[in-house]
């Protein structure tokens, strides 16, 4: 008699079962690293580019004046005095939100986040848990953005 060599199917249905449940328990735990990682750098972005508008408020006295609503009107102001390159993408690859009023004595900048639509925003500001909440950063601070265990 011959003895075959190689897996009962038994033995390739418990491991084919097995790689299934850790792939169930891994998929969800990356997809929120990749989101935390896309918040973080959206963070950093903002922060440059405030950064790069504070220092031009200290060499005029205001920021740029004109009623600027896009990221690409900001360029002409910013690169490459105040910054080499000015980040015009959030880590979503949507393009970040600029309102400075006419005036030039404020503004914010804003990322819709992972669900690229306005909202929510928290009326008082501060962090969130959500993905899809926008991520605000107004005359040098953050107003709003993520902290903790995040959902969604």
């Amino acid at each position: 008699m011959r003895r075959q060599k190689g897996f009962t199917l038994i033995e390739l249905l418990i491991v084919v079962a097995i790689i299934g449940i850790i792939a169930a328990i891994a998929i969800p735990n990356l997809l929120n690293a990749i989101n935390r990682g896309r918040q973080r750098r959206t963070m950093a972005d903002l922060r440059s580019i405030g950064t790069a508008l504070e220092a031009y408020s200290v060499d005029f006295n205001f920021y740029p004046r004109g009623g600027i609503t896009s990221i690409s009107a900001l360029k002409s102001y910013l690169e490459p005095t105040y910054i080499k390159k000015l980040p015009e993408r959030d880590g979503w690859n949507r393009e970040f939100v600029v309102n400075i009023p006419t005036s030039g004595d404020e503004y914010t900048l804003t990322s819709y986040a992972k669900d690229g639509a306005s909202g929510p925003v928290n009326a008082t500001g501060g962090p969130t848990t959500d993905f899809d909440a926008d991520i605000i950063f107004a005359n040098g601070q953050f107003f709003q953005w993520p902290e903790g265990q995040q959902v969604n």
